[in-house]
């Protein structure tokens, strides 16, 4: 069971955070010409203005795909835009963290403003100091690195059918993931802005773009297979032992 909450809880960071970037895209009038609830082929959609809203057929996250027809079109959109929808991303995940901050204090606590109102932001704080201070970590003992199989594995271990620690779990991976994607490697929400501060400095450095988040996919690619090999190695250690 606590397996099945973990995969649950990351499939609905993802798609927080991709609503995060679709609510600033609406407001930075961005066009966007699809937002999906899920990958892959479509189960149902509909159509309002000249979005489509779909559901699609693997359940897990979502995604949105901007109105834009090429390179041209997308750096014609003012940086500051830019810089806002990317942040919405990250800036869900925190918001969602507080909320389920507010409301763990409330399970555990009872109602309280304190609990509601002030307590969840030096949580997140704490919490914040925390995942960052093990960052560094994750390059002197990159053993210690884990991927999505590790998640769910550990994760659900963890959590079993306790919602409280399902709550805790999911605070926990909510600021990870705004963390994660604020590291400044392209093509994360975080290298996406920093290119966009390096094309503001000088145009011509708009040319990185593409390299840099070609560069980024490989490193990236690379850690998660990296990740993944280690923790299907742990996981038939665990089961040897």
């Amino acid at each position: 069971m606590g397996y099945f909450i973990v995969i649950f809880a990351l499939s609905g960071l993802i798609l927080i955070h991709e609503l995060g970037h679709f609510f600033m895209a609406r407001w930075m009038k961005i066009p966007v010409a699809r937002f999906s609830i899920g990958f892959g082929p479509k189960l149902w959609m509909f159509r309002r203005g000249d979005t489509e809203y779909r559901l699609s057929v693997i359940p897990i996250g979502g995604y949105v795909l901007l109105k834009i027809e090429d390179e041209t079109e997308f750096f014609g959109i003012p940086i500051h835009k830019r810089i806002i929808f990317t942040l919405g991303g990250p800036a869900a995940n925190v918001l969602l963290a507080l909320l389920l901050l507010a409301f763990l204090n409330t399970a555990v606590s009872g109602i309280s403003f304190t609990g509601i109102a002030m307590e969840p932001f030096s949580q997140a704080l704490r919490q914040t100091g925390q995942i960052l201070g093990a960052i560094p970590r994750l390059f002197s003992h990159s053993d210690e690195l884990s991927g999505v199989v590790g998640i769910v594995a550990q994760g659900g271990s963890f959590v079993g059918t306790d919602l409280i620690k399902a709550l805790s779990l999911s605070i926990f991976l909510s600021l990870n993931f705004a963390i994660f994607n604020m590291l400044p490697i392209s093509p994360l929400d975080g290298g996406k802005i920093l290119l966009y501060i390096l094309e503001r400095i000088h145009p011509r450095l708009s040319r990185l773009h593409v390299p840099l988040a070609l560069a980024g996919w490989a490193l990236l690619l690379g850690l998660m297979v990296y990740a993944t090999a280690l923790d299907i190695g742990r996981q038939f250690a665990g089961m040897i032992t």
